[in-house]
């Protein structure tokens, strides 16, 4: 006898409105400020290449570049969130909430091309020295900073724990570095003339940039690759409902995985006594899994005698 139960536990349905409705203000806030660091950022793009025009800056020109493909992964990440609160349809029947992961992703794999960019146009620079002007350069740098911070202010008042949030913080922050850079960069050239010094910190910002843009792909690797959210062991599961529910009795065919960073997915097979009603059986594997593990979307197939997945694999 096999007899498979679902009940949705997701949070809109299992807490009343007011947490769906928090959930719809924080997506609603995190996209306000995301267009604001948009708008901030490429609006002074435009002023940084007619900066470096004017200056014949080559540093102000590459740095305009950076900030212009920033730009557009902002764009891409203020999409993102707004396609994400689309509801489910009969071909993407889980909505829209991976959508921000993926153009996190993106954001990721991208920073990994500038930073490329950035290596290669620096050792440009240390083989054939460019003349720069360090006044209008260091002028047009401050300018990015406080531009950057304005930037960098606004997502921080947003979900950091987003991922989209965190790889559009992480463009704004490599922005940032690269203007501090630049702004230290001109001093040393207007006090020294010593020209190296652009390249040189052209290449530590970029490591650090690296370094942050890593961290962000590996995380929205994990999700997209169905990978288990944090603290969820499948063999922790099995056996914990087994020890907490007396009415549980094996557990197996445990998959568990992440829709979104704050979205995760469950389906199992119990077999329960037969004296165990299966209605009350799911209700509390439900109710443990969202008090003990946080994952309140579960998919149950209670069993009493064998596992009918088993059988159909030996007829194979």
């Amino acid at each position: 006898m096999h007899l498979q139960s679902r009940r949705d536990l997701s949070i809109g349905h299992n807490h009343t409105g007011h947490t769906h409705g928090h959930g719809c203000a924080q997506h609603s806030r995190n996209a306000h400020r995301i267009l604001l660091a948009l708008i901030l950022t490429g609006g002074f793009t435009v002023a940084e290449v007619i900066g470096g025009v004017i200056s014949g800056s080559l540093a102000l020109l590459a740095d305009a570049a950076h900030m212009l493909t920033d730009t557009v992964a902002l764009l891409f990440a203020w999409i993102a969130i707004r396609l994400s609160q689309r509801p489910a349809d009969s071909e993407r029947t889980y909505g829209y909430h991976r959508f921000p992961v993926l153009a996190a992703f993106a954001n990721g794999v991208g920073l990994f091309f500038i930073v490329a960019w950035i290596f290669v146009e620096a050792a440009g620079r240390l083989l054939e020295p460019v003349e720069v002007l360090a006044g209008p350069m260091l002028a047009v740098a401050i300018l990015g900073f406080v531009v950057n911070i304005a930037s960098f202010v606004a997502l921080h008042g947003a979900d950091r724990s987003n991922l989209n949030v965190r790889g559009a913080m992480l463009h704004v922050l490599g922005d940032m570095l690269g203007s501090a850079g630049t702004c230290g960069a001109a001093l040393v050239i207007l006090l020294t003339g010593w020209t190296p010094i652009d390249p040189l910190l052209s290449v530590l910002v970029g490591l650090l940039v690296m370094r942050s843009a890593w961290f962000l792909v590996k995380d929205a690797a994990h999700i997209l690759l169905e990978g288990a959210p944090t603290g969820a062991d499948v063999r922790e599961i099995a056996d914990e409902l087994v020890e907490h529910l007396p009415t549980v009795e094996n557990v197996h065919h445990v998959h568990v995985w992440s829709l979104s960073q704050d979205r995760s997915l469950l389906t199992l097979h119990a077999r329960i006594s037969r004296d165990a009603d299966p209605d009350s059986a799911v209700a509390a594997i439900q109710s443990h899994l969202a008090e003990r593990f946080n994952i309140r979307h579960v998919t149950v197939q209670v069993e009493v005698e064998g596992c009918s997945d088993d059988s159909v694999a030996a007829t194979c």
